[in-house]
């Protein structure tokens, strides 16, 4: 055995046995996250690898980390579907909002074939647990998710294993250099390797020591978000003549901003409304109350934005196309923080004009095509940042075609991958274990 592979087993083995040493700890963990609102009390058992209802026939396993994940993975759900009418699917997530949005996006046609479970944290002994129960045919990794312990297990349990959409950051590429045999073992483990750029590809190449293709990105594949017609037609009615304008997916520091901002539109902008829907509707109370000034409401509490309403916090889950479709021009949230920035690509779908932060580096790849196309606006942070989003966004509120240009060059961009899903069903489906 080479010195690189003797302590990679090292590595392998540490890992195992601290996940195995903190065991005994992590239900505490997890209570106290039920308590935060990131868990589900009685679907815990879960964590630990529990509640395998294993359907019969052949079972493909598609673990996301979270919402975006998610939505990239409907349309290879159905391409799947598609090509093989006897595959049945197991979805597992690692968040509430991600969980309860698969609910809410699943077609009609995949509900009867697909369940969710939570998944069982990197403890040897429960994702052993977890395999043993549902025995997969194929697992699919979308994304980022190299969990060591669930890899090997996996492994053992002569699972097929593919990484799609597969997404490295320069930052985690350097921090797996330090220890390149650990990360060439991981990646040893799948049986297929798709890169989201070719950035990434680079990346997934040196590090597994083999040539990681890059076939495009599933979020240019998505499905745009839905929105209630009924609700759609009512607000839209409701507010016939307000100018709007949209703050999506916001994080914690960005609102100040955007209140600031609207504090400067407001008095050219007579009915001016402003719509903050935060990434995680919790945070509505404390939102509302950084609006302390100005006539607020909640949708979260079943409040309405009337005609005396300044701000509008839509603290509800699964609405954002609701919103895309009323603004006459959206924030992309988490870009004004050191975040990295929101999918501008689901504005885009919609034909809604796109402002984003300087921080977009989980999507740098898509801003620069966007930007290429004259397809966005980047607006600075730091001090001054509200008057400089407030002069962005004061165009389109004064005349609503102002962004029909750009809006449709963005648009254009965002539908460019729609044969992607089933290109790589097709090549996922040669993986599946044949029936034993």
């Amino acid at each position: 055995m080479t010195p690189q592979g003797f302590s990679a087993r090292i590595l392998a083995g540490a890992w195992a046995l601290i996940a195995g040493a903190l065991a005994p700890l992590l239900p505490l963990y997890l209570r106290r996250r039920v308590a935060k609102g990131k868990e589900i009390a009685e679907r815990l058992p879960e964590r630990q690898g529990h509640a395998a209802a294993r359907p019969p026939g052949r079972l493909v396993w598609c673990h996301v980390a979270s919402n975006g994940e998610t939505l990239s993975l409907l349309p290879l759900l159905q391409a799947l579907a598609k090509q093989d009418a006897a595959l049945s699917f197991l979805v597992t997530t690692g968040t509430v909002t991600s969980a309860r949005l698969l609910a809410q996006r699943l077609s009609p046609a995949l509900v009867p074939r697909t369940q969710h479970r939570f998944l069982p944290l990197d403890v040897p002994r429960w994702v052993a647990r977890f395999l043993e129960g549902w025995r997969p045919d194929l697992a699919v990794i979308v994304e980022s998710e190299l969990w060591p312990n669930m890899l090997a297990a996996a492994a053992a349990a002569r699972v097929p294993i593919a990484l799609i959409n597969a997404r490295m950051s320069a930052r985690s590429a350097k921090i797996w250099s330090w220890a390149p045999g650990f990360a060439q073992g991981l990646l040893t483990r799948f049986g297929l390797i798709l890169a989201q750029t070719e950035a990434d590809a680079a990346r997934f190449s040196a590090l597994a020591g083999r040539d990681v293709p890059c076939w495009g990105n599933l979020k240019y594949a998505a499905l745009p978000l839905p929105a209630d017609p009924a609700e759609l037609a009512r607000l839209s009615a409701a507010w016939a003549g307000r100018p709007v304008w949209l703050a999506a997916s916001t994080h914690p520091g960005e609102d100040e901003i955007i209140l600031a901002a609207h504090r400067l539109l407001a008095p050219a902008h007579p009915g001016l409304l402003t719509v903050i829907v935060p990434r995680h509707p919790p945070r509505g109370p404390d939102i509302a109350a950084l609006a302390w000034d100005l006539p607020v409401a909640r949708r979260g509490a079943g409040q309405e934005a009337g005609a005396v309403v300044a701000v509008y916090v839509a603290d509800t889950l699964g609405e954002l196309g609701l919103f895309y479709r009323l603004a006459q021009v959206a924030l992309i949230g988490g870009s004004l923080v050191p975040h990295g920035g929101q999918n501008p690509l689901e504005a885009a779908r919609l034909g809604c004009p796109i402002i984003t932060g300087p921080h977009h580096f989980n999507f740098s790849e898509i801003i620069v095509r966007l930007s290429a196309a004259h397809g966005l606006i980047e607006t600075p942070d730091g001090p001054g940042a509200a008057e400089a989003l407030a002069a962005h966004v004061a165009p389109f509120l004064a005349d609503p075609a102002a962004g029909q240009t750009m809006a449709g060059a963005a648009a254009t961009l965002a539908q460019g991958q729609a044969d992607l899903p089933g290109r790589i069903a097709t090549s996922l489906l040669p993986l599946i274990r044949p029936a034993r």
